[in-house]
């Protein structure tokens, strides 16, 4: 049932199904499972500030223009509307708390997309550290 809503609440309403048994049963099936890294804020935030790295915000477009990240590198397209990038890139997810940023990076690597790190916690960590973002803009306003 919380599987069901919290696809729902990224727009996936038509969930078909579930895993009997969750992962262990694939996992002791044999089946091939796949991963995504996952950092901090803090690990983050040090790539950001001393690297040149690639930044995808996945959330809506009215969360996105009431406040974001702010640098050259960060790009912005909605889950549902995923836009084209570069599978030679390495490229770091985030959305407003982690969920829709994994469902984005699984998406990509089902994709064939293999240089993804989730930040965990996402946007709402973000704001909180001494990362660059906009001020915030009331979205009803804009």
């Amino acid at each position: 049932k919380e599987t069901v809503t919290r696809f729902s609440r990224v727009g996936y309403d038509n969930t078909l199904g579930y895993l009997k048994g969750g992962i262990e049963a694939w996992e002791a099936a044999g089946k091939d499972i796949e991963t995504i890294d996952s950092i901090s804020v803090d690990a983050f935030s040090k790539r950001f500030k001393n690297e040149t790295i690639n930044v995808l915000d996945v959330r809506k477009d009215g969360e996105y223009k009431s406040e974001h990240l702010e640098g050259d590198n960060v790009q912005h397209f909605a889950l549902d509307f995923m836009n084209a990038i570069s599978k030679d890139k390495n490229y770091y997810i985030h959305c407003a708390g982690g969920y829709r940023s994994v469902i984005a990076a699984s998406i990509l690597k089902a994709r064939g997309f293999d240089k993804l790190v989730d930040i965990a916690d996402g946007f709402e960590a973000i704001k909180k550290s001494d990362l660059p973002t906009t001020d915030y803009v009331c979205p009803t306003t804009l």
